[in-house]
């Protein structure tokens, strides 16, 4: 689903998205205005605004529980309602007790769009919204009701607003760690093809950008291959890669596409490696007939580490997450939903110290971070909009035994170019 297609709603859907908030903020009883601004102080003197009383601070997540990512928007749901569980254990945020409100909007813009209007008008921030064409759409919006909101998507177009913040890298900067990856340990070199199948819109498009550029910059070439989510089967587009001549593979798109382009490639012989972005891997396809190709052939970029790492902050939370919800499988997403949250808390908390809990001040709070580590990855810096809060990327690969169903190879660094492409970037 392309961008342009969703970043501006039509004057109808503008105006009935602004009756909801404005119906919707009277029955709740706010007091503040929905955009953030205003808001009285609280019998703790603490300047309030929407999503905020006396009792409670409430959070918001619009995920996907019924579409492409919803093994995704599942973890991410529970990791984050952990992390509220253990906040409220400990006293709450500000005194406060932390509520969130889930919506799911099955990776569908128009339905995102509704959801957003349904939960904004009540919430201080937004912890989780899954999906680049759905943050797009919604860019507008988020800035406008100074709403922080941290976005389980990575696309270099949702930089440079104030209200919205991209955790770890981007994903071109990812893409181009995996062509230094190729070039460093597979022995691609000057005058090699590398295929690139990704997702139209945001996602793929950004990705594209990075491996292009990187390739470039070694004197390769990227042929690429442009699907939808919808497609399962990458037969066809195994074929042409195969018929270009690649030495390797690049994916940007979920795991059922990974799972097709590397089994499918294994099975026709095309037995080069294949790099995929972290949201193109789940533990689940290790329970898959692609599994033993996906092992063989595969690695995975990532702005985090594996949850299988040694990382004493990660694992505490697989612990912890693991007695919370037994039956669950610790994915990339547990680690991600919690590490928002955790960053998102530190926010909330900072905002509360400082004597307002109004939502441009908690995004105030967020921006004059520089140096945020939660122990689950690399140190990220929040204070400049334009630019991804971290440069470096781990490698890692499949690995059925860990947990997860990844291990890391290479531990995070920021990959030769990065700042020479960010800078040409602008």
């Amino acid at each position: 689903m392309k961008r342009t297609h969703h970043r501006h709603r039509t004057p109808s859907t503008a105006v009935l998205a602004a009756s909801l908030a404005v119906l919707l903020a009277a029955a709740t009883g706010c007091s503040s205005k929905a955009d953030g601004k205003g808001g009285s102080a609280g019998a703790d003197g603490v300047k309030a605004g929407p999503g905020v009383t006396d009792k409670t601070v409430r959070l918001g997540a619009l995920t996907d529980l019924t579409g492409p990512y919803a093994t995704l928007g599942k973890s991410i749901v529970q990791a984050q309602q952990m992390w509220a569980d253990e906040t409220n254990a400990d006293g709450g945020i500000c005194g406060r007790k932390v509520e969130i409100v889930v919506k799911d909007h099955g990776y569908d813009v128009q339905k995102a769009v509704t959801a957003y209007a349904d939960v904004s008008p009540d919430v201080v921030a937004l912890p989780q919204v899954i999906g680049s064409p759905v943050v797009a759409a919604l860019l507008d919006d988020i800035e406008r009701d100074h709403l922080l909101t941290f976005p389980q998507a990575w696309a270099a177009s949702l930089l440079g607003k104030d209200s919205v913040q991209v955790m770890g890298t981007t994903y071109d900067v990812d893409m181009i760690a995996a062509v230094d990856f190729l070039t460093r340990t597979k022995g691609l070199a000057k005058g090699d093809t590398i295929g690139h199948v990704y997702f139209e819109g945001d996602y793929g498009s950004n990705a594209l950008e990075g491996s292009t550029w990187a390739a470039k910059q070694a004197g390769m070439k990227v042929v690429g291959q442009k699907i939808k989510a919808t497609d399962t089967d990458l037969s066809a587009q195994v074929s042409a890669l195969r018929k270009a001549g690649v030495k390797a593979v690049l994916i940007s798109a979920g795991p059922a596409q990974t799972a097709s382009l590397v089994g499918v490639a294994a099975s026709r012989g095309l037995r080069v490696p294949v790099v995929s972005s972290a949201p193109g891997f789940a533990p689940q396809l290790m329970k898959t007939p692609a599994a033993p190709a996906l092992t063989a052939l595969l690695h995975v970029v990532s702005a985090a580490p594996a949850v299988s790492s040694d990382l004493p902050g990660v694992r505490k939370m697989v612990a912890a997450y693991g007695k919370k919800y037994p039956d669950s499988l610790v994915d990339s997403g547990v680690l991600s939903g919690y590490n928002a949250a955790q960053l998102l808390g530190g926010d909330l908390k900072k905002a509360c110290a400082d004597g307002s809990l109004a939502r441009e001040d908690v995004v105030k709070a967020h921006r004059a971070t520089k140096n945020a580590d939660t122990g689950l990855g690399s140190p990220q810096d929040f204070s400049d909009v334009s630019r991804p809060a971290a440069l470096a990327s781990y490698v890692l690969k499949p690995d059925a035994k860990a947990v997860g169903g990844l291990v890391g190879v290479e531990d995070a660094h920021q990959a030769p170019g990065v700042a020479d492409y960010l800078a040409g970037r602008g």
